[in-house]
């Protein structure tokens, strides 16, 4: 234990353990043994708006299922750790838990640090579930046999933007992306069905995750004929490009990623959102659906409880955390503490409502969602307004 403290200390990963209160010989109050759990979540650094809300989520997860009881009568000791929105932290962190002898790994929340866990968890044969969005966390399938996702993906998040452009008879485009694993995972998605539905991308361009100014690339955009553009990104830099579309002077459809699905966005933007659209989780828009939506329930049983407890509405990324604990229960309450069984669980899941969506996994789909998870809103006087 001293020298995993040390080790906790040295790579100052260590944000928070939140063990369910029992004993340091690893038992629970009910004195069965407590199963661990790890989460590694980008807590600090540029993609804190995405972990902050994912690890307040599964704090009020764990606190509620061990005072329910547990799994089969298990506490679970969950011990979350932040990346700092780094790969390598990341890494650090993932064989952190595992020498900790975790059963599964939640996390990361972004894709970059997500992917950089990959190697560990394949080699270690511990289950991981990621919170972000790339396709290529999970795919191929083949080689990500112990890796599964929550977060709805790139390319089932694209299929959403190109029905829209479908419909408003947008043929000719400009794409700006966040130069790294989200943004790219992006770009390469909707170039694809780009050629599938004759859309012409007139410009396409990158900026850093940590730009200040996206003037340039938006300047480049406003000398095209595009119709629309589309920014795949994540705040702060996708706010930032917002304002300096609205500061141009633009005036066609801004169409963004659900990675700019938190209050966060709104905010940093200045008032610049207004009138943007995008594809997203239901979340956010619980209360504008219609009482026979399979998951208004469940969407509306989160946002009380995580209201009561922290003041606030959750947003989809602590969603896809509430998703990522409740699968990661299912499967150890049938497999019990084997890795590999858990596994197997995982990939069995069937017809599991959640926050992101209704879940089916299989052995060729590690994420389970389809087109109907998501929704197209629009920002209004700083709030989602469904539009479909």
């Amino acid at each position: 234990m001293a020298s995993l403290l040390i080790l906790l200390l040295a790579t100052g990963v260590l944000a928070s353990g939140c063990g369910s209160g029992g004993d340091s010989a690893g038992e629970g109050v009910t004195g069965e043994e407590q199963y661990k759990i790890g989460a590694v979540l980008d807590i600090s650094g540029k993609a804190s708006s995405l972990g902050t809300p994912e690890r307040d989520t599964l704090q009020m997860m764990v606190k509620q299922l061990n005072t329910q009881g547990g799994i089969n009568g298990h506490q679970v000791d969950l011990t979350i750790l932040d990346n700092k929105s780094d790969e390598t932290e990341a890494v650090l962190a993932a064989k952190t838990l595992i020498e900790k002898d975790v059963l599964a790994v939640l996390g990361c929340s972004s894709s970059g640090p997500s992917m950089a866990m990959l190697n560990t968890v394949q080699n270690e044969k511990v289950p991981m579930i990621s919170l972000a969005a790339a396709s290529s966390i999970v795919e191929p399938v083949s080689e990500r046999q112990w890796v599964f996702k929550t977060a709805q993906s790139d390319k089932v998040t694209v299929g959403k933007i190109t029905n829209y452009l479908r419909e408003q008879n947008i043929s000719k485009v400009a794409f700006l992306y966040m130069n790294n694993a989200y943004g790219d995972g992006g770009r390469i998605a909707f170039s694809e069905a780009a050629k599938e539905n004759n859309i012409e991308i007139l410009v396409e361009d990158k900026f850093e995750a940590s730009d200040k100014d996206m003037t340039p690339q938006l300047t480049r955009v406003k000398a095209s004929q595009a119709e629309a553009l589309i920014i795949w990104a994540i705040p702060p830099s996708a706010s930032i490009a917002t304002k300096n579309f609205k500061d141009l002077g633009l005036t066609i459809p801004l169409i963004h990623s659900h990675g700019v699905g938190n209050q966060k966005f709104i905010d940093l933007a200045q008032g610049a959102a207004e009138g943007v659209i995008l594809p997203i989780g239901k979340l956010t828009v619980a209360q504008q659906l219609p009482d026979t939506d399979p998951q208004k329930e469940v969407l509306l049983t989160y946002i009380n409880n995580y209201t009561q407890k922290y003041g606030s509405p959750p947003d989809s990324f602590g969603g896809y955390a509430w998703d990522a604990f409740n699968l990661l229960v299912n499967a150890i309450e049938k497999a019990g503490p084997d890795r590999a069984a858990i596994r197997d669980e995982l990939e069995k899941t069937q017809g599991f409502t959640g926050i992101s969506g209704v879940f089916n996994i299989s052995a060729q789909d590690h994420n389970g969602l389809d087109e109907e998870s998501m929704v197209l809103v629009q920002i209004e006087d700083d709030k989602w307004q469904l539009l479909e």
